[in-house]
């Protein structure tokens, strides 16, 4: 959605296609009911922002969803349910963090001063590392309470890769942009709408209205590469356009580029091959959210990060009830999830008692197997240029963020400038 209103934005049309009913993709509305009958709107998973998020925030005003009122800002809060943590002032960069890691409870003056000097050497490299660094190497001077508290809480969630496998030159360049992109860029920004609501739905309103089309339930058959009766254009379902860009998921990009290959010209074969070969390298990580249900089940905020640990799973806990939902609806998100449905499931609910001292019924738990790409040290990630007049643009696309919401939106944008420089020129 994101490459469609680029598009149109520079005075193109463009045809969005797309095979569910509903836009969004993996940042989608779902429906279900309550245990006492009552419907809710749920997500396809529990999604945040933050203020560093530009680009998607800028969309979000271009397309009428205004951020002041789809989204909750609150400052970055990763307090416990007994309160320990930290948490920063709506103060401007860097004198938030400061105050933050000063003020955070139940950090000793050790503790604090470990993570000041490593933030202060972070800075001097210019958040710069070795490609090949994991997130543990990074921070193997921290404090084992500072790693456990703020680091590996804040890794798992960016990058949704365990600190010990995760790059850390991708957490740096999210540290950086969080920390030191201006006042509130590290705020948390929680939807008070559904996924759908927040973007992709008046993202397709607003494009529709130029004359553009977004055409539901229609998959993409066939892409031809090289088609014959119209010399430099291509061809979706036998339909002729002057470039393609796919915004799909790796693993779907990667199956429509090998079979369309069968009828390309020997050099663009060659090229989708090249890069099928680095998009089938990549490696996936799952995320379970757990939709669990009281009538009496409140948090004290909004979000409420948890200690997480073998057999404990879930890492933050939202209380949905506050942010528009149904109240007593909780939202408990597993990052770099590896059990099975029925297994996580019952570890958070075991989770809730123990932690929240809440006794809670499923209502839905949502596992997305290959939800981001595993964001290790030195991964190569396929390019944004595939062949002539063929791109490709998701969150696994090459790009310095790892597999978020802004990550596709950004790829997206640059997907759709290059194909607006390189194919259509001025006119539309």
């Amino acid at each position: 959605m994101a490459a469609a209103v680029r598009v149109v934005q520079a005075g193109h049309f463009a045809t969005v296609f797309e095979a569910s009913r509903a836009v969004g993709g993996r940042a989608r509305a779902v429906t279900d009911h309550l245990p006492d009958g009552i419907p809710v709107t749920l997500d396809n998973g529990q999604h945040i922002l933050i203020g560093a998020y530009t680009e998607s925030l800028r969309l979000m005003q271009l397309v009428g969803a205004s951020p002041d009122r789809a989204l909750m800002r609150l400052p970055l809060t990763l307090k416990f349910p007994d309160e320990l943590g930290m948490q920063l002032p709506n103060w401007p960069a860097p004198l938030d963090a400061l105050v933050g890691i000063f003020g955070a409870r139940g950090w000793t003056p050790s503790d604090k001063m470990s993570l000041l000097r490593a933030a202060t050497g972070w800075q001097l490299a210019g958040f710069t590392c070795p490609s090949s660094q994991s997130v543990t190497q990074l921070c193997h001077r921290l404090s084992t309470r500072v790693m456990t508290e703020l680091i590996e809480p804040l890794c798992v969630s960016a990058l949704n890769t365990p600190a010990d496998h995760a790059s850390a030159q991708v957490f740096l360049r999210v540290m950086h942009d969080s920390l030191l992109g201006g006042k509130g860029s590290s705020n948390l920004l929680l939807p008070r709408v559904d996924l759908s609501a927040l973007f992709p739905q008046p993202a397709a309103k607003w494009i529709e209205k130029g004359g553009s089309q977004v055409r539901l339930g229609t998959r993409v058959e066939r892409l031809q590469l090289d088609a014959q009766d119209r010399p430099g254009r291509m061809q979706v379902n036998g339909e002729p356009f002057d470039a393609v860009i796919l915004a799909t998921s790796a693993s779907n990009a990667k199956s429509a580029f090998i079979e369309s290959a069968l009828f390309a010209t020997q050099s663009v074969a060659t090229q989708i091959a090249a890069w099928v070969q680095i998009t089938s390298a990549l490696q996936f990580e799952a995320i379970t959210t757990v939709y669990a249900w009281s009538s009496t089940a409140a948090l004290r905020r909004p979000m409420v990060t948890l200690r997480s640990r073998p057999g404990v799973p879930a890492q933050f806990v939202f209380d949905r009830g506050q942010l528009g939902g149904p109240p007593g609806l909780l939202a408990f998100v597993v990052s770099a999830s590896t059990d099975q449905r029925e297994v996580v499931q019952a570890q958070v609910l075991a989770q809730a008692r123990s932690q929240l001292g809440l006794d809670l019924k499923a209502v839905q738990t949502i596992v997305e197997k290959r939800a981001t790409f595993a964001c290790t040290p030195g991964l190569k990630r396929p390019p944004m240029h595939i062949a002539s007049r063929l791109l490709a643009c998701g969150d696994y696309v090459d790009g310095p963020y790892p597999a978020t919401l802004e990550g596709a939106v950004r790829s997206g944008l640059a997907a759709a400038e290059a194909a607006v420089a390189l194919h259509f020129g001025a006119s539309p």
